[in-house]
């Protein structure tokens, strides 16, 4: 037997993620400060291209490795599964749409700076629960989903906890909308 990089999308996003923490933590201190964090309302300027880089970058910039992990874990349970019905391309794209949103959205209406994978971790939850999705028809594994994940999220997001729950929701809308209106296999027929 021999080791596959079976979902090539999933593994470089988490090796990224990895390596980057790795060298701020170890040899760049500010790498994720000033390259893989979305700016907040006050501090996002639209002349500035690196801004515009900014809001896609921060799913790859994490706070620690209990940060990482968290994100990666589902990320690496759901992602290949993802990839394998969807195709990279189209999860590359939702991954990218998914960051740009959620970083665009924080500049807009938050003072605070964003970095993290949770929006993504959030799409895939939700996407995740479409896997057997037909024409017509709401997967009630959809609605258990949304009612748990996103109801705790609104729920969290009164507490100052620094969590960006908003991220959270916002994540798990774009999810549901990929998951609507994206052609699978299952969704074919």
């Amino acid at each position: 037997m021999k080791i596959k990089y079976n979902s090539p999308v999933i593994l470089t996003f988490v090796f990224l993620c990895s390596i980057i923490l790795f060298l701020n933590q170890t040899l760049f201190h500010n790498l994720i400060q000033y390259w893989f964090s979305a700016p907040g309302k006050d501090g996002f300027s639209s002349s500035n291209p690196r801004n515009w880089v900014d809001l896609v970058t921060h799913v790859l910039g994490h706070a620690s490795w209990n940060h990482l992990t968290g994100n990666l874990l589902v990320i690496l349970i759901a992602g290949p599964m993802l990839e394998d019905i969807y195709g990279s391309a189209q999860l590359t794209l939702m991954m990218f749409i998914t960051a740009f949103v959620t970083g665009g959205i924080n500049a807009l209406f938050f003072s605070t700076g964003l970095l993290g994978a949770s929006g993504i971790v959030f799409m895939m939850i939700l996407l995740a629960s479409f896997t057997n999705f037909r024409k017509g028809e709401i997967p009630l594994t959809f609605i258990f989903v949304l009612v748990f994940y996103i109801g705790n999220e609104v729920a969290s997001s009164f507490r100052n906890d620094g969590v960006a729950h908003f991220v959270h929701i916002i994540g798990g809308f774009c999810g549901s909308i990929f998951g609507f209106f994206r052609k699978t296999p299952a969704s074919a027929a």
